[in-house]
């Protein structure tokens, strides 16, 4: 069956969602910024095929119906915590889950909130929080490609900036989106808010600050998969081979000749390691 959409009530919000699949095991999958679940419409189609249930949400501060206002309520906690709500309200128990930019920072923060719920983590891009808050400390690589991250923390001029020119700042980050995902993408960001909601998982969760004193980013045992590409212009090698320092379950790396926008530039490579770790950790 074809990829649909829908909304879910889920947190006291309502989540606009992606949904492919009606039966077999289960995979949440989150995006980053500056997205939406569309940036996962060319993997859902293969999960599905593969005989996965597949919810793909536009996450809070992208969904209409899910844009609190407040950095205070875009914390890791609270973005963490809407995985779970999402699962709950459409009545799954234990999960896989697949995560990218900031969607793998909510689910890092999802898999150090309550682990037993999660049967499988890919991560894609970003490693662990603790590794990349290490890195930017301490290597002075990581500390350039994360000055951007400064900029998106200062409330109205990071919207102004990538508003400016109908929105030509978001446009030449998304330089490995088709066209028609770039509109799809526009059509959330020209509603009222949505740019500071999503601006606002920079400012509610402090960047890359693993001190999060409600969220522990501390050993993980969960199975893990780790998609990385080495020419990424956000993330350096320093934080993603730290990564494997937290790590006390299975865990695997997988490197790949390629930038920040994996599912764009490398579709049928990433959609065959999420396969092969989903058949790898089957819930049971």
């Amino acid at each position: 069956m074809p990829t649909t959409i829908g909304e879910i009530q889920a947190n006291g919000m309502t989540f606009r969602c992606r949904f492919a699949g009606e039966a077999g095991e289960p995979v949440i999958l989150l995006h980053g910024f500056p997205e939406t679940s569309h940036m996962w419409a060319g993997l859902l189609p293969a999960l599905e095929a593969a005989g996965y249930r597949c919810v793909a949400p536009d996450q809070r501060g992208y969904s209409p119906g899910a844009r609190p206002e407040g950095i205070s309520s875009y914390s890791y906690r609270a973005i963490g915590m809407d995985v779970f709500a999402i699962a709950d309200a459409c009545g799954l128990g234990r999960f896989h889950l697949i995560g990218h930019d900031w969607g793998a920072g909510a689910g890092w923060a999802a898999v150090a909130l309550a682990p037993a719920r999660i049967a499988s983590w890919t991560a894609l891009s970003v490693p662990h929080i603790a590794s990349f808050g290490s890195a930017i400390r301490n290597d002075a690589g990581q500390r350039q490609m994360s000055q951007y991250i400064t900029f998106f923390q200062e409330p109205g001029v990071a919207e102004a900036a990538l508003s400016a020119d109908d929105f030509a700042g978001l446009k030449r980050i998304w330089s490995e989106s088709a066209p028609v995902e770039v509109e799809e993408y526009l059509s959330v960001f020209r509603q009222p808010g949505a740019l500071a909601a999503a601006l606002n998982w920079y400012r509610g969760s402090r960047g890359i600050d693993p001190t999060d004193p409600e969220v522990l980013f501390g050993p993980v045992d969960t199975p893990t998969l780790l998609i990385w590409g080495n020419r990424d212009m956000a993330i350096g090698r320093t934080a993603v081979e730290g990564a494997v320092h937290f790590m006390t379950g299975p865990y695997r790396l997988v490197e790949l000749d390629a930038g920040h926008w994996l599912v764009q530039e490398a579709p049928g490579r990433i959609a065959s390691e999420i396969l092969a770790d989903l058949r790898a950790n089957r819930i049971g």
